[in-house]
């Protein structure tokens, strides 16, 4: 049962990091794209520089959920349990 539990955790966890480097993965090959569209139809307006920084921003946060926030998560639940475990 235990070990059950520990592949699920395992396999998501896995799966997150896949998710993200599949959308780090599309970032780099599309905006690319965008930045030859643009400067080949409109170079005298910039426009690029908008998805590019709004799909940045959505990056950045993606990041933060895979690679930061679980272990941010763990530090909180183990302080959680401490206090529980003094006001017991």
């Amino acid at each position: 049962m235990k070990h059950d539990k520990l592949n699920r955790r395992v396999y998501l966890r896995a799966g997150a990091r896949l998710g993200f480097y599949i959308h780090l993965a599309a970032y780099l090959t599309v905006n690319p794209l965008l930045i030859f569209i643009n400067y080949s139809t409109s170079p005298q307006h910039l426009w690029f520089k908008w998805p590019l920084a709004g799909w940045g921003v959505g990056l950045i946060f993606h990041w933060f959920a895979v690679f930061v926030g679980p272990a941010l998560m763990q530090r909180f639940i183990s302080s959680e349990l401490e206090k529980e475990r003094l006001n017991e």
